[in-house]
């Protein structure tokens, strides 16, 4: 189904489609190719939530329709388009096409499922098409969409219905205040406390109070942050499991540090309005997405960047009687 939903705020028109697409198999497949691309690199999961009850979420109750009866599917997309409608309360919110998809037999971790796809499309491109005609050639200018920039995307795959669902998406566009009214206002989603969640906030908590509340309270040295940062990162990878009282002794070790951290972490949980436990499953996935961010790069000035991938006793900081500073190297030979 494809339906278009403008901006409410803008007064824009909100146009229903009656009835589903009926496409040829090779449209169909390049389609479910495009749609589904973008979840292969996504591994955290959300799922539906409302304060008072799973029953007042409205994309959850539409979804719960569909998957206990697919004849549905037509008048319940059309609901999903005027939720999306009425959501769409932010100036800055961008009118587009919302195509509402049903996939059968999805592989997922090894099960074959059911879910239903909610994308939607906001901006668009202008393309050159060339048609041939009696040895002659003609030029159209026409605008669309590519189908590797899709803006917004939601898979909610029919799992743990009595859960909220296990939920993906991916928003493109997420930046500023108006791009949450896709997460928040129409999906109203949470992340699940699992594995990934706990691994991929825990890199993200040492990451920030290494780089920023050491670096505030102690200026601690780049080359000593890189070489905390490096332990941190070899425990994950080292580890099946996370304990926080080993983490804490294997990578800070002295006292004052590790209540430094507790500290943070305090406020850090308490900002992001979640827990972490002290004790998990280490998830590879949050761990090799993680190895991204924790890029240790010393940047000096805007002429030289030293990219630094571990023995940071090797570096030397130092300071010469002109006051300029320097790093010296130690190394055994060129790669």
């Amino acid at each position: 189904m494809v339906h278009y939903v403008g901006s409410k705020n803008n007064l824009d028109p909100v146009y229903i489609s009656p009835f589903a697409l009926k496409l040829d198999e090779e449209t169909m497949q390049v389609l479910s190719d495009a749609f589904l691309q973008k979840f292969n690199s996504i591994f955290e999961y959300h799922s539906f939530h409302h304060p008072s009850s799973l029953s007042f979420n409205e994309v959850y109750q539409y979804a719960s329709q569909v998957f206990g009866d697919k004849e549905l599917f037509e008048e319940t997309s059309g609901k999903m388009a005027r939720h999306l409608y009425e959501s769409s309360t932010h100036p800055k919110v961008k009118g587009g096409e919302l195509y509402v998809t049903l996939f059968e037999g999805l592989p997922v971790e090894s099960r074959m499922c059911s879910a239903v796809g909610l994308f939607k499309t906001e901006n668009k491109a202008l393309f050159l098409d060339v048609e041939q005609q009696g040895g002659k050639l003609s030029l159209q200018m026409k605008e669309g969409v590519e189908l590797n920039k899709i803006d917004k995307g939601c898979l909610i795959i029919n799992n743990k219905r009595d859960e909220g669902f296990d939920v993906l998406i991916f928003d493109n566009q997420n930046r500023g205040e108006e791009a949450q009214y896709w997460k928040e206002k129409f999906l109203n989603l949470v992340p699940q406390q699992n594995a990934y969640h706990h691994t991929q906030h825990l890199l993200s908590l040492t990451k920030q109070f290494v780089t920023e509340q050491l670096q505030s309270e102690r200026e601690l040295p780049k080359n000593e942050q890189i070489e905390m940062l490096h332990r941190s990162m070899d425990y994950f990878k080292a580890k099946e499991s996370f304990d926080i009282e080993e983490f804490q002794q294997e990578v800070f070790g002295d006292e004052g540090t590790i209540e430094a951290f507790r500290n943070f972490g305090s406020r850090y949980t308490e900002h992001h309005n979640f827990d972490i436990a002290s004790n998990f499953e280490i998830s590879g996935q949050a761990v090799k997405k993680g190895m991204r961010v924790y890029k240790s790069v010393l940047k000096l000035d805007k002429n030289f960047h030293i990219y630094i991938h571990g023995n940071t006793d090797l570096i030397e900081k130092g300071q010469d009687d002109n006051g300029r500073k320097y790093y010296k190297i130690y190394y055994q030979e060129e790669a």
